[in-house]
């Protein structure tokens, strides 16, 4: 129930605020102003709220906001038009009553949040509020890193860094849908037993075994086709040893540090491709497309329960910080979620 306080100007809204850089418990619940749409906005009434890492990267000063985005976390979220822009509503053939999931670049950690209409997508049919805002952050990430910048094609092979992750089993579940064979590493037996369930052909525990050395076993010495990493640092190393010829390689992030050292001959030999992006910092108009492409390429596998949401935990919203400390334990498999 939301506190029906005054400001001067505006009803007040609960959020979780980052009451200072560090452990999960500077995240504290707070009250700020209801949130006003502006042209081509709409005004959200949220019921959950997606974690990611990103999150966890803005709480400990190592992910700084863009400019004009809200310094609250949170960059997907599940819930109600209440308001907006009416004439960029219709454009995108919303209403107000709608049921949608937004990927935000900030201020999903609230009973309100604004999102530009473009990345707004319906809730899928037969889904949960819960499982729509698992969705925004890492289908986004997935389809413009892996298909996008990749180009992973069907009938080639996707090496998945963290399969068990958010990210990973998401990709797991969108490439095989669209024909790819999927490798995946995980930091257990459980979790690889989980991306196996999930359709991952292959499923390597990196604390036992070399990945690199399993790939080529795998691939009968050829190599992967695409690697999407979450790692960086002393991985690209050997990612570079396991890429097939013309082989991509996407870099979503650094977990394992920012600097790396490779033999820069197999890249030139193999014909390889070394990239990477952040989402967060991109234009309305990029992630409008891709949210275009998802809705036309995606969502029906989804509506057809091809590919269906991860949820491994579930907290209210004031438990915030027991969902970042969850997330940072690494014990996850899928994706975390506040409820309001």
């Amino acid at each position: 129930m939301r506190r029906r306080l005054k400001s001067s100007r505006h009803i007040i809204m609960r959020v979780i605020e980052i009451t200072a850089f560090g452990a999960p418990d500077v995240l504290q619940p707070g009250v700020r102003p209801d949130p006003v749409p502006a042209a081509g906005e709409v005004l959200i009434r949220v019921s959950a709220s997606g974690v990611n890492r990103p999150d966890v990267l803005q709480r400990t000063g190592n992910y700084p906001v863009p400019p004009g985005a809200s310094d609250i976390p949170g960059l997907e979220v599940a819930g109600v038009i209440v308001a907006g822009d009416a004439q960029a509503m219709a454009a995108a053939g919303f209403n107000i009553g709608d049921r949608v999931c937004a990927l935000v670049a900030g201020g999903g950690y609230a009973e309100l949040c604004v999102a530009p209409v473009g990345q707004c997508l319906p809730v899928p049919e037969g889904l949960s509020d819960i499982e729509a805002a698992s969705l925004p952050e890492t289908f986004f990430t997935v389809w413009s890193n892996v298909f996008e910048r990749a180009y992973l094609q069907a009938g080639e092979t996707l090496l998945i860094q963290g399969g068990s992750s958010g990210i990973g089993v998401t990709a797991i579940q969108v490439a095989k849908a669209l024909g790819a064979t999927v490798l995946v590493t995980a930091g257990s037996d459980e979790k690889c037993a989980a991306c196996l369930a999930l359709g991952a052909d292959h499923a390597i525990n990196y604390k036992t075994d070399d990945f690199a050395a399993e790939v080529k076993k795998l691939t009968s010495g050829q190599g992967v086709n695409v690697i999407l990493d979450m790692v960086g640092g002393s991985y690209v190393a050997r990612e570079v040893e396991c890429l097939a010829e013309d082989g991509r390689l996407v870099i979503i992030a650094v977990q394992g540090g920012v600097k790396a050292e490779f033999n820069a001959g197999l890249v030139l030999r193999k014909r390889l491709t070394i990239t990477g992006s952040t989402l967060r910092p991109r234009s309305l108009a990029f992630k409008a497309s891709i949210a275009s492409t998802l809705k036309k390429t995606v969502w029906p596998l989804i509506a057809s329960e091809a590919i269906k949401p991860v949820i491994h935990s579930t907290f209210a919203a004031p438990d915030a910080a027991r969902a970042h400390a969850l997330m940072e334990s690494n014990q996850h498999i899928g994706k975390i979620v506040l409820t309001w």
